[in-house]
Protein backbone atom coordinates (compact mmCIF):
# COMPACT_ATOMS: atom_id res chain seq x y z
CA UNK A 1 0.00 0.00 0.00
CA UNK A 2 1.59 3.28 -1.12
CA UNK A 3 0.84 6.80 0.09
CA UNK A 4 -1.63 7.58 -2.70
CA UNK A 5 -3.75 4.53 -1.94
CA UNK A 6 -3.63 5.33 1.76
CA UNK A 7 -4.84 8.88 1.13
CA UNK A 8 -7.68 7.63 -1.06
CA UNK A 9 -8.78 5.11 1.57
CA UNK A 10 -8.51 7.73 4.31
CA UNK A 11 -10.61 10.17 2.29
CA UNK A 12 -13.28 7.57 1.63
CA UNK A 13 -13.24 6.61 5.30
CA UNK A 14 -13.74 10.19 6.45
CA UNK A 15 -16.59 10.63 3.96
CA UNK A 16 -18.28 7.45 5.22
CA UNK A 17 -17.58 8.54 8.78
CA UNK A 18 -19.37 11.83 8.09
CA UNK A 19 -22.49 9.88 7.15
CA UNK A 20 -22.22 7.66 10.22
CA UNK A 21 -21.71 10.79 12.30
CA UNK A 22 -25.07 12.20 11.24
CA UNK A 23 -26.76 8.84 11.72
CA UNK A 24 -25.09 8.41 15.12
CA UNK A 25 -26.27 11.85 16.23
CA UNK A 26 -29.81 10.90 15.28
CA UNK A 27 -29.66 7.59 17.15
CA UNK A 28 -28.14 9.17 20.27
CA UNK A 29 -30.76 11.92 20.19
CA UNK A 30 -33.65 9.47 20.01
CA UNK A 31 -32.18 7.12 22.61
CA UNK A 32 -31.33 9.85 25.10
CA UNK A 33 -34.88 11.23 24.99
CA UNK A 34 -36.97 8.07 24.54
CA UNK A 35 -34.67 5.15 25.52
CA UNK A 36 -35.34 3.65 22.08
CA UNK A 37 -32.47 2.30 19.98
CA UNK A 38 -33.95 3.60 16.74
CA UNK A 39 -33.07 0.69 14.46
CA UNK A 40 -35.17 1.95 11.47
CA UNK A 41 -33.03 5.10 11.12
CA UNK A 42 -31.28 3.69 8.07
CA UNK A 43 -34.59 2.64 6.52
CA UNK A 44 -35.81 6.24 6.60
CA UNK A 45 -32.57 7.33 4.90
CA UNK A 46 -33.08 4.71 2.19
CA UNK A 47 -36.65 5.91 1.60
CA UNK A 48 -35.29 9.42 1.02
CA UNK A 49 -32.73 8.13 -1.50
CA UNK A 50 -35.27 6.01 -3.36
CA UNK A 51 -37.73 8.91 -3.38
CA UNK A 52 -35.10 11.13 -4.99
CA UNK A 53 -34.47 8.42 -7.62
CA UNK A 54 -38.21 8.35 -8.35
CA UNK A 55 -38.28 12.13 -8.73
CA UNK A 56 -35.38 11.98 -11.21
CA UNK A 57 -37.22 9.39 -13.29
CA UNK A 58 -40.33 11.60 -13.40
CA UNK A 59 -42.44 9.30 -11.21
CA UNK A 60 -44.36 9.99 -8.02
CA UNK A 61 -42.33 8.44 -5.16
CA UNK A 62 -44.15 5.50 -3.55
CA UNK A 63 -43.10 7.02 -0.21
CA UNK A 64 -46.21 9.17 -0.62
CA UNK A 65 -48.41 6.12 -0.09
CA UNK A 66 -46.32 5.03 2.90
CA UNK A 67 -46.76 8.42 4.57
CA UNK A 68 -50.49 8.53 3.86
CA UNK A 69 -50.93 4.98 5.18
CA UNK A 70 -49.05 5.75 8.39
CA UNK A 71 -50.94 9.03 8.78
CA UNK A 72 -54.31 7.29 8.48
CA UNK A 73 -53.35 4.69 11.09
CA UNK A 74 -51.93 7.36 13.43
CA UNK A 75 -55.11 9.43 13.15
CA UNK A 76 -57.17 6.35 13.97
CA UNK A 77 -55.01 5.52 17.01
CA UNK A 78 -55.19 9.09 18.30
CA UNK A 79 -58.96 9.32 17.73
CA UNK A 80 -59.57 6.07 19.63
CA UNK A 81 -57.36 7.26 22.48
CA UNK A 82 -59.16 10.60 22.77
CA UNK A 83 -62.58 8.99 22.50
CA UNK A 84 -61.78 6.61 25.37
CA UNK A 85 -60.58 9.54 27.47
CA UNK A 86 -63.76 11.50 26.73
CA UNK A 87 -61.86 14.30 24.97
CA UNK A 88 -63.78 14.35 21.70
CA UNK A 89 -63.19 18.08 21.21
CA UNK A 90 -59.48 17.36 20.64
CA UNK A 91 -60.08 15.01 17.72
CA UNK A 92 -60.06 17.76 15.03
CA UNK A 93 -56.67 18.95 16.30
CA UNK A 94 -55.41 15.36 16.19
CA UNK A 95 -56.62 14.99 12.60
CA UNK A 96 -54.82 18.21 11.72
CA UNK A 97 -51.57 17.25 13.44
CA UNK A 98 -51.38 13.56 12.54
CA UNK A 99 -53.24 13.58 9.23
CA UNK A 100 -53.23 16.90 7.43
CA UNK A 101 -49.69 18.07 8.23
CA UNK A 102 -48.00 14.81 7.13
CA UNK A 103 -50.03 14.96 3.91
CA UNK A 104 -48.56 18.36 2.96
CA UNK A 105 -45.18 16.91 1.80
CA UNK A 106 -47.14 14.34 -0.21
CA UNK A 107 -49.04 17.11 -1.98
CA UNK A 108 -45.76 18.93 -2.59
CA UNK A 109 -44.26 15.75 -4.07
CA UNK A 110 -47.21 15.41 -6.47
CA UNK A 111 -46.76 19.06 -7.51
CA UNK A 112 -43.02 18.54 -8.12
CA UNK A 113 -43.72 15.61 -10.43
CA UNK A 114 -46.42 17.46 -12.34
CA UNK A 115 -44.30 20.58 -12.87
CA UNK A 116 -41.03 18.73 -13.65
CA UNK A 117 -39.26 20.69 -10.92
CA UNK A 118 -35.50 21.30 -11.05
CA UNK A 119 -33.04 19.07 -9.16
CA UNK A 120 -32.67 21.24 -6.02
CA UNK A 121 -36.42 21.18 -5.43
CA UNK A 122 -36.47 17.43 -5.99
CA UNK A 123 -33.79 16.98 -3.32
CA UNK A 124 -35.75 19.18 -0.92
CA UNK A 125 -38.95 17.29 -1.72
CA UNK A 126 -37.31 13.91 -1.05
CA UNK A 127 -36.06 15.10 2.34
CA UNK A 128 -39.38 16.63 3.40
CA UNK A 129 -41.27 13.56 2.23
CA UNK A 130 -39.57 11.29 4.80
CA UNK A 131 -39.72 13.76 7.71
CA UNK A 132 -43.14 12.46 8.89
CA UNK A 133 -42.16 8.77 8.63
CA UNK A 134 -40.37 8.35 11.97
CA UNK A 135 -42.87 10.39 14.07
CA UNK A 136 -45.85 8.58 12.55
CA UNK A 137 -44.33 5.12 12.95
CA UNK A 138 -43.29 5.95 16.51
CA UNK A 139 -46.81 7.17 17.32
CA UNK A 140 -48.25 3.89 16.14
CA UNK A 141 -45.73 1.41 17.60
CA UNK A 142 -43.65 3.11 20.28
CA UNK A 143 -45.70 5.77 22.02
CA UNK A 144 -48.25 3.31 23.48
CA UNK A 145 -45.38 1.47 25.23
CA UNK A 146 -43.21 4.50 26.03
CA UNK A 147 -42.84 3.48 29.70
CA UNK A 148 -41.87 -0.12 28.96
CA UNK A 149 -38.40 -1.53 29.53
CA UNK A 150 -35.57 -0.78 27.14
CA UNK A 151 -35.61 -4.39 25.90
CA UNK A 152 -39.29 -4.16 24.95
CA UNK A 153 -38.65 -0.86 23.19
CA UNK A 154 -35.74 -2.42 21.28
CA UNK A 155 -37.95 -5.30 20.15
CA UNK A 156 -40.60 -2.81 18.98
CA UNK A 157 -37.94 -0.86 17.06
CA UNK A 158 -36.85 -4.07 15.34
CA UNK A 159 -40.46 -4.76 14.39
CA UNK A 160 -40.63 -1.24 12.94
CA UNK A 161 -37.52 -1.93 10.87
CA UNK A 162 -38.91 -5.14 9.38
CA UNK A 163 -42.22 -3.41 8.73
CA UNK A 164 -40.58 -0.52 6.86
CA UNK A 165 -38.28 -2.88 4.95
CA UNK A 166 -41.24 -4.99 3.87
CA UNK A 167 -43.18 -1.91 2.77
CA UNK A 168 -40.08 -0.69 0.93
CA UNK A 169 -39.93 -3.96 -1.00
CA UNK A 170 -43.62 -3.69 -1.83
CA UNK A 171 -43.43 -0.03 -2.93
CA UNK A 172 -40.02 0.15 -4.64
CA UNK A 173 -39.33 -3.46 -5.62
CA UNK A 174 -36.03 -5.35 -5.29
CA UNK A 175 -34.11 -3.20 -7.79
CA UNK A 176 -31.29 -0.93 -6.67
CA UNK A 177 -31.17 2.78 -7.46
CA UNK A 178 -28.51 5.45 -7.66
CA UNK A 179 -29.13 9.16 -8.20
CA UNK A 180 -27.23 11.91 -9.96
CA UNK A 181 -24.44 13.69 -8.08
CA UNK A 182 -25.57 16.73 -6.13
CA UNK A 183 -22.41 18.59 -7.12
CA UNK A 184 -20.01 17.83 -9.96
CA UNK A 185 -16.29 18.25 -10.27
CA UNK A 186 -13.26 17.52 -8.13
CA UNK A 187 -10.64 19.40 -6.14
CA UNK A 188 -7.11 18.57 -7.28
CA UNK A 189 -4.61 18.38 -4.42
CA UNK A 190 -1.66 17.19 -6.46
CA UNK A 191 -0.73 15.36 -9.60
CA UNK A 192 -2.20 12.04 -8.50
CA UNK A 193 -4.69 12.90 -5.74
CA UNK A 194 -8.06 14.68 -5.93
CA UNK A 195 -11.22 15.00 -3.85
CA UNK A 196 -14.65 14.84 -5.44
CA UNK A 197 -16.98 17.69 -4.64
CA UNK A 198 -19.61 15.15 -3.53
CA UNK A 199 -17.22 13.91 -0.83
CA UNK A 200 -16.48 17.45 0.29
CA UNK A 201 -20.21 18.14 0.44
CA UNK A 202 -20.76 15.12 2.69
CA UNK A 203 -17.99 16.15 5.09
CA UNK A 204 -19.11 19.80 5.11
CA UNK A 205 -22.72 18.78 5.80
CA UNK A 206 -21.63 16.62 8.74
CA UNK A 207 -19.55 19.45 10.25
CA UNK A 208 -22.25 22.10 9.81
CA UNK A 209 -25.07 19.92 11.14
CA UNK A 210 -22.93 18.72 14.04
CA UNK A 211 -22.23 22.30 15.10
CA UNK A 212 -25.90 23.24 14.66
CA UNK A 213 -27.04 20.38 16.88
CA UNK A 214 -24.46 21.32 19.52
CA UNK A 215 -25.73 24.91 19.56
CA UNK A 216 -29.32 23.66 19.55
CA UNK A 217 -28.82 21.61 22.71
CA UNK A 218 -26.65 24.17 24.48
CA UNK A 219 -28.35 27.46 23.57
CA UNK A 220 -32.05 26.88 22.91
CA UNK A 221 -34.91 26.29 25.33
CA UNK A 222 -36.23 23.35 23.31
CA UNK A 223 -32.78 21.74 23.28
CA UNK A 224 -32.55 22.08 27.05
CA UNK A 225 -36.01 20.53 27.38
CA UNK A 226 -34.82 17.54 25.35
CA UNK A 227 -31.79 17.19 27.60
CA UNK A 228 -33.97 17.44 30.71
CA UNK A 229 -36.22 14.66 29.41
CA UNK A 230 -33.16 12.54 28.74
CA UNK A 231 -31.85 13.00 32.28
CA UNK A 232 -35.10 12.45 34.19
CA UNK A 233 -38.50 11.89 32.57
CA UNK A 234 -40.37 12.20 35.87
CA UNK A 235 -38.55 15.40 36.78
CA UNK A 236 -39.29 16.78 33.31
CA UNK A 237 -42.99 16.17 33.86
CA UNK A 238 -42.86 17.95 37.22
CA UNK A 239 -41.45 21.13 35.66
CA UNK A 240 -44.02 21.15 32.85
CA UNK A 241 -42.11 19.37 30.08
CA UNK A 242 -44.20 16.82 28.20
CA UNK A 243 -42.08 13.75 27.32
CA UNK A 244 -44.45 12.85 24.47
CA UNK A 245 -43.83 16.23 22.85
CA UNK A 246 -40.07 16.08 23.30
CA UNK A 247 -40.09 12.54 21.88
CA UNK A 248 -41.98 13.83 18.83
CA UNK A 249 -39.32 16.53 18.39
CA UNK A 250 -36.56 13.93 18.65
CA UNK A 251 -38.16 11.73 16.00
CA UNK A 252 -38.67 14.73 13.71
CA UNK A 253 -34.98 15.66 14.03
CA UNK A 254 -33.98 12.03 13.41
CA UNK A 255 -36.15 11.86 10.29
CA UNK A 256 -34.66 15.10 9.00
CA UNK A 257 -31.13 13.79 9.53
CA UNK A 258 -32.05 10.50 7.87
CA UNK A 259 -33.44 12.37 4.86
CA UNK A 260 -30.24 14.37 4.51
CA UNK A 261 -28.16 11.19 4.75
CA UNK A 262 -30.27 9.51 2.09
CA UNK A 263 -29.80 12.23 -0.53
CA UNK A 264 -26.08 12.53 0.30
CA UNK A 265 -25.22 8.85 -0.14
CA UNK A 266 -27.59 8.12 -3.04
CA UNK A 267 -25.15 9.41 -5.71
CA UNK A 268 -22.19 7.34 -4.47
CA UNK A 269 -23.69 3.94 -3.77
CA UNK A 270 -26.51 1.79 -5.12
CA UNK A 271 -29.25 1.50 -2.51
CA UNK A 272 -31.87 -1.21 -2.15
CA UNK A 273 -35.00 -1.39 -0.03
CA UNK A 274 -33.09 -3.21 2.74
CA UNK A 275 -29.82 -1.24 2.64
CA UNK A 276 -30.84 0.82 5.64
CA UNK A 277 -30.18 -1.96 8.14
CA UNK A 278 -26.43 -1.91 7.48
CA UNK A 279 -26.32 1.89 7.72
CA UNK A 280 -28.19 1.77 11.02
CA UNK A 281 -25.94 -0.94 12.45
CA UNK A 282 -22.73 0.93 11.65
CA UNK A 283 -24.19 4.13 13.10
CA UNK A 284 -25.12 2.07 16.17
CA UNK A 285 -21.48 1.01 16.55
CA UNK A 286 -20.49 4.70 16.53
CA UNK A 287 -23.24 5.50 19.04
CA UNK A 288 -22.09 2.66 21.33
CA UNK A 289 -18.56 4.11 21.29
CA UNK A 290 -20.16 7.34 22.52
CA UNK A 291 -22.07 5.44 25.19
CA UNK A 292 -25.36 6.42 23.52
CA UNK A 293 -25.06 9.72 25.39
CA UNK A 294 -22.00 11.67 24.21
CA UNK A 295 -22.20 13.46 20.86
CA UNK A 296 -18.43 14.24 20.62
CA UNK A 297 -17.49 10.61 21.34
CA UNK A 298 -20.11 9.47 18.86
CA UNK A 299 -18.47 11.71 16.25
CA UNK A 300 -15.05 10.21 16.95
CA UNK A 301 -16.56 6.73 16.84
CA UNK A 302 -18.23 7.49 13.49
CA UNK A 303 -14.93 8.60 11.95
CA UNK A 304 -13.21 5.49 13.35
CA UNK A 305 -15.94 3.26 11.89
CA UNK A 306 -15.69 4.95 8.49
CA UNK A 307 -11.89 4.73 8.31
CA UNK A 308 -11.84 1.13 9.54
CA UNK A 309 -14.48 0.17 6.97
CA UNK A 310 -12.51 1.82 4.17
CA UNK A 311 -9.23 0.10 5.03
CA UNK A 312 -11.06 -3.17 5.77
CA UNK A 313 -12.63 -3.17 2.32
CA UNK A 314 -9.13 -2.78 0.84
CA UNK A 315 -7.76 -5.72 2.79
CA UNK A 316 -10.82 -7.95 2.39
CA UNK A 317 -14.03 -6.78 0.79
CA UNK A 318 -15.91 -9.83 2.06
CA UNK A 319 -14.89 -9.22 5.69
CA UNK A 320 -15.16 -5.43 5.90
CA UNK A 321 -18.44 -5.55 7.85
CA UNK A 322 -17.04 -8.20 10.18
CA UNK A 323 -14.04 -5.97 10.89
CA UNK A 324 -16.28 -2.98 11.66
CA UNK A 325 -18.69 -4.87 13.91
CA UNK A 326 -15.76 -6.47 15.74
CA UNK A 327 -15.10 -3.02 17.19
CA UNK A 328 -18.08 -3.60 19.47
CA UNK A 329 -16.32 -6.33 21.42
CA UNK A 330 -13.44 -4.29 22.95
CA UNK A 331 -15.68 -1.21 23.32
CA UNK A 332 -18.32 -3.13 25.27
CA UNK A 333 -15.66 -4.83 27.41
CA UNK A 334 -14.07 -1.48 28.31
CA UNK A 335 -17.42 0.16 29.03
CA UNK A 336 -18.54 -2.79 31.13
CA UNK A 337 -15.32 -2.62 33.16
CA UNK A 338 -15.63 1.11 33.90
CA UNK A 339 -19.42 1.19 34.30
CA UNK A 340 -20.64 1.73 37.88
CA UNK A 341 -22.14 -1.36 39.47
CA UNK A 342 -24.72 -1.21 42.23
CA UNK A 343 -24.29 -3.02 45.54
CA UNK A 344 -27.22 -5.31 44.72
CA UNK A 345 -25.50 -6.49 41.55
CA UNK A 346 -22.29 -7.17 43.47
CA UNK A 347 -24.18 -9.20 46.09
CA UNK A 348 -25.87 -11.26 43.37
CA UNK A 349 -22.51 -11.95 41.74
CA UNK A 350 -20.96 -13.02 45.08
CA UNK A 351 -23.82 -15.39 45.80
Amino acid sequence: MDLDVMLILLTDGIANGAIYLLAGIGMVLVFSVTRVVFVPFGDVAVFAALSLAAFESGKLPPTVWLVLLLAAIAVGCEAVKLARAGELRKIPAAVLGWGVLPALPCAAAWALVQTHAPAPLQVLGAILLVVPVAPLAARILLQPIADASSLVLLMAALVMHFLLAGLGLMFFGPEGYRTQALVDGALNLGETFSLSMQTLLMVAAAIVLGVMFFLFFERTLLGKALRATAVNRTGARLVGIRPARTALTAYLCASLLAGLIGVLIAPITTLYYDSGFTIGLKAFVAAIIGGLTSYPLTGLGAIAVGVLESFGSFWSGALKDVIVFSMLIPVLMIRSYYAPHSEEEEEEISQ
